[in-house]
């Protein structure tokens, strides 16, 4: 066991992987790549103001999750950028605020798929049961529904961050470099993050693709609303496009380690593969994400339009929510 308390089999990076020399062309990256986060940080912050300024919204369970998803990738995007500035400065900070930070990015990024299958199974309760979606899909049951997706994201972070504790009872006091692997102390605990991930997004490509089928035969049949189902089906397969721009996500570590067995971390290719994969496989799919859901929504799009551009339009749009 080394000196941060964790064990020697454990596959961690080590800390020179952080390091970057301080060239122009990785400041050019690195001014980018937040500037880039910063943007997109913005335009959400902007769409998820278009939806907060019509009450409508948040009595609409499609845009409640919608406005849940926009916060979520946000604050993923934004912690995803303070994590690898502080990393890029090879800069060592306490612990506990690591661990709060690793804390919340964590559950910002299982909450991604877990809210897309909610997303999804509105979709198909809406147009599978038309009757009952007033009833079955109500704002005080989505809230409960997103309560109970952030209890489910929770549980793999809380059970190593007492791992750690009970291992190391002053582990918050200490300083170190942060990263996601200060809190496994063994390699089980790597096996058994990967295995919770694999088992969320499996279990999120089973439902969208079950409602998606399931609104597909809905469509079908002759007494159904044809345009609604139609648009339901875009809907829920744009959420299995971006249930693929999560995975992207999740196999950043994986492509990252690849990239240091097979290259070294002193190697200036290694140095731009790193920057590439954190600012193809992490920034971006945050980025796009919201951006192309609320793009194609009739209701949403004209508003942010009006505010994105200081309300340079004469007359504020109206809303109409299906």
């Amino acid at each position: 066991m080394d000196s941060n308390g964790t064990s020697g089999d454990v596959p961690f990076l080590h800390q020179q992987v952080f390091q970057l020399d301080w060239d122009p062309l990785t400041i050019c990256e690195t001014i980018l790549a937040v500037l880039t986060s910063l943007f997109f940080f913005f335009v959400n912050c902007v769409m998820f103001y278009a939806l907060k300024s019509k009450h409508i919204f948040f009595e609409t369970p499609r845009y409640i999750l919608f406005g849940h998803m926009l916060m979520n990738d946000s604050v993923l995007l934004l912690l995803t950028t303070v994590m690898f500035m502080l990393a890029l400065c090879f800069y060592p900070i306490h612990k506990s605020i690591c661990t709060l930070l690793v804390f919340i990015s964590t559950l910002a990024f299982n909450n991604a798929p877990l809210t897309l299958a909610l997303m999804s199974l509105e979709r198909y309760v809406a147009i599978c049961f038309p009757l009952r979606h007033c009833t079955i899909a109500t704002p005080k049951r989505t809230g409960i529904a997103i309560g109970i997706i952030w209890f489910l994201s929770t549980i793999n972070v809380i059970i190593d961050i007492i791992i750690a504790l009970i291992n190391n009872p002053n582990y918050l006091a200490d300083i170190a470099f942060c990263t996601l692997e200060q809190l496994y102390i063994a390699k089980w605990q790597v096996d058994k993050a990967q295995w919770f991930s694999v088992f969320y997004f499996v279990s999120v490509a089973v439902i969208i693709i079950s409602t998606y089928i399931s609104i597909m035969i809905t469509a079908r049949s002759v007494s159904s609303d044809k345009d609604s189902a139609k648009k339901a089906l875009r809907t829920v397969m744009l959420h299995l496009i971006q249930l693929g721009l999560c995975l992207t996500s999740f196999l950043f570590a994986t492509i990252e380690i690849i990239l240091y067995i097979m290259i070294g971390s002193t190697s200036p290719l290694f140095i731009n593969l790193r920057y590439l994969n954190y600012f193809v496989v992490l920034i971006l799919p945050r980025c796009l994400s919201p951006l192309i859901y609320g793009m194609r929504d009739e209701a949403v799009w004209p508003l942010f339009k009006y505010y994105f551009c200081y309300r340079s339009g004469k007359v504020k749009p109206s809303v109409n929510v299906h």
